[in-house]
């Protein structure tokens, strides 16, 4: 099983039982699966050299810049369901507590990781919308180093893992 029809079975899919149905579609899974690829390839769970964490690697952020952890607790879109995620976790819904939990609870990261995605504006992208979905990537993540060179791989492995579960083939 690769790493990312792991992922996909265990963190991703406990993370979008917790969340509203609504929040569980193919484009979800593939953009959640491909971010990680691209973030931590799935494996790291603190940024080599920097201060994220989790697999989908967050950093705290801060009330005034609203990135990271802080802006996904202060958005309008997600700080219920985020605050239900900390719940149902076990966590203390303050963003120092998230942020420490992110490196060591996966399902934490990757419900957070989905309700990044729930604050952008747009819809998400077309399972194969590979272009689209770098879009997405860029305004929610903002990646200080992006490499646009390794996401069409990644997107192709998370797409490819994404469909693979939905016909019940194992990866």
């Amino acid at each position: 099983m690769s790493i990312a029809a792991e992922i996909l079975a265990g963190p991703v899919a406990q993370a979008l039982a917790i969340l509203p149905m609504a929040m569980n579609t193919p484009q979800a899974r593939v953009m959640l699966l491909a971010i990680g690829l691209q973030e931590s390839r799935l494996t790291h769970r603190r940024q080599i050299g920097g201060p994220a964490r989790g697999l989908w690697q967050f950093e705290l952020g801060s009330r005034a810049s609203r990135g990271g952890v802080w802006g996904v607790y202060l958005h309008h879109a997600s700080t219920y369901w985020l605050h239900l995620l900390c719940q149902e976790r076990g966590c203390d819904f303050e963003p120092a507590a998230i942020y420490a939990r992110l490196e060591h609870d996966d399902v934490l990261a990757a419900g957070v990781a989905r309700l990044l995605l729930f604050t952008d504006p747009k819809r998400l992208p077309a399972v194969d919308d590979a272009a689209g979905a770098w879009d997405l990537y860029l305004r929610t993540w903002r990646p200080g180093k992006p490499h646009p060179h390794t996401w069409p791989d990644l997107h192709r492995q998370a797409r490819e893992a994404v469909l693979q579960a939905a016909q019940g083939v194992p990866a």
